[in-house]
């Protein structure tokens, strides 16, 4: 054998030999060391556990006490925004005209209602009331409030017509 032949030969037997030490070692070796690594992170996680736990309870004891603060209990919203506009409109000598279903649209799994509803009444009674419901009871915002002036033919007299929209997710 002359020296090329046998250069090629040692070549080609240690390229081989590369090619066996990583099928057979380093190729299991780079796999564990991944599985290694998404281990730890997962301890990392549980870990955090029991102090996440605890968080989460602190924040279902703050949402209950917000529940519990702006009045909103177990039954629909529909039927406690109607009883606190009607509260409120016999308190001020408002007058609900009407009250009408929920428009519900779904968006991006989430479910937007839309309550639309008609006061009749002095001004800034109606505008106390939007108020109390923007800022006190959180049912939601209010997107659009509209005022008409109208007139009853029968006594001659002017009275005020608010058209509310108020806009809930849920």
């Amino acid at each position: 054998m002359t020296n090329k032949t046998k250069n090629i030969a040692l070549l080609s037997g240690f390229l081989l030999a590369l090619v066996l030490c990583y099928q057979l070692a380093i190729s299991k070796t780079v796999a564990l060391k991944k599985e290694y690594n998404a281990l730890k992170q997962q301890e990392v996680l549980f870990e955090n556990t029991p102090k996440q736990i605890s968080l989460l309870k602190q924040k279902q004891t703050y949402y209950d006490s917000l529940l519990n603060k702006y009045q909103i209990n177990g039954s629909s919203l529909q039927n406690n925004l109607l009883k606190t506009v009607t509260v409120f409109a016999d308190s001020t000598n408002l007058k609900v005209v009407s009250f009408l279903e929920p428009h519900i649209i779904h968006k991006n799994n989430l479910k937007i209602n839309t309550y639309q509803f008609v006061l009749e009444g002095n001004f800034n009674a109606i505008i106390k009331l939007i108020h109390k419901l923007e800022q006190d009871t959180k049912f939601g915002e209010i997107t659009n409030l509209s005022f008409e002036k109208k007139k009853n033919f029968r006594t001659g007299r002017y009275y005020l017509q608010a058209f509310v929209l108020l806009k809930s997710f849920g």
